[in-house]
């Protein structure tokens, strides 16, 4: 089973992150954002929805991305592009779109200010 997780990462813990895999440690997929308003600025509830529809699935179309999570093609194709420019989705060779996780990991932390 392959596994994401989706975080908010600083550009500190990124380079720790790096760091690490450089000495051969393994440290998971791993998608950051700078900050939690820019997370959710990327991943709204529908692209959300186009997540959960693409978990698991292998490469899919668009068209069929837009059918599972019942929208019109217009509007997923514009979600699926913001994914694709974050470096949230992929693209197959053959064209189709690929999130290539079989389980997502949300972490967040919210602290006191």
């Amino acid at each position: 089973m392959s596994a994401v997780t989706i975080g908010i990462s600083s550009l500190k813990d990124s380079k720790a992150r790096m760091r690490r895999a450089f000495r051969g440690e393994a440290q998971g997929a791993f998608i950051g954002f700078a900050t939690a308003e820019l997370l959710w600025k990327v991943i709204t509830p529908k692209r959300w929805d186009v997540l959960k529809a693409m978990t698991g699935a292998g490469p899919v179309a668009i068209r069929e991305v837009a059918r599972r999570v019942d929208r019109d093609v217009k509007s997923v194709h514009g979600d699926v592009q913001a994914l694709l420019k974050a470096g949230v989705l992929d693209r197959a060779k053959d064209g189709r779109i690929v999130f290539p996780y079989d389980e997502v990991h949300v972490d967040l932390v919210l602290r006191a200010a």
